[in-house]
């Protein structure tokens, strides 16, 4: 940079006719020294304020963090009930398939089970009915005429082992002695 300087410096004395090479090196040096100079005064001032400045940086930018922070909160809570009231929405949406796709479900399979002749749990009722009735009658016929109890108490008891029978094979085996019970309670 000096050379530049002095090279600046001889063409203009040499163009215009003014410093000499002397005098325009000690310019220089004295311009160069005053630029020493103002620097270590910055330095030595920034030094001095640079604990003072150091800490105003450190305080605006806890500030500036509490804000962020607190603001990052409130997003992320919100974003919360959100995600919350969106998840409920779904489960309470897939309940309601879940329940289609089950009825369907059922109602498939009791058609599947019609056609192969199963009966369904209805006809089973309706024969525990039938056969109650029927057993009702048989048992008042029973005690009306003594001579025929033997024959009769042979069709009585054919007639339950066919009704438990056709209970055990069709009807789930923890309703059907639960509905049997409750049925021959009024009847008798």
């Amino acid at each position: 940079m000096v050379k530049k300087l002095k090279q600046m410096a001889e063409k203009q004395a040499t163009s215009r006719g003014r410093l000499p090479d002397s005098a325009l090196g000690a310019h220089v040096k004295e311009s160069a020294q005053q630029i020493w100079l103002a620097g270590m005064g910055a330095f030595s001032r920034a030094q001095a304020e640079g604990t003072k400045v150091f800490e105003a940086l450190v305080k605006e930018g806890a500030t500036l963090q509490k804000k962020t922070q607190g603001m990052a909160e409130e997003k992320l809570s919100g974003v919360t009930s959100k995600m919350t009231s969106m998840a409920g929405d779904v489960q309470a949406k897939a309940g309601q398939h879940w329940d289609k796709l089950e009825s369907i479900f059922e109602e498939r399979t009791a058609k599947a089970l019609n056609k192969l002749g199963v009966p369904s749990a209805k006809d089973v009722d309706a024969l525990i009915a039938r056969i109650d009735e029927l057993s009702a009658k048989v048992a008042k016929r029973s005690k009306s005429s003594p001579a025929k109890t033997g024959a009769a108490s042979t069709r009585m008891a054919r007639i339950d082992e066919l009704a438990a029978a056709a209970a055990d094979r069709s009807a789930p085996k923890k309703k059907a002695p639960a509905k049997r019970a409750a049925r021959k309670s009024p009847a008798a």
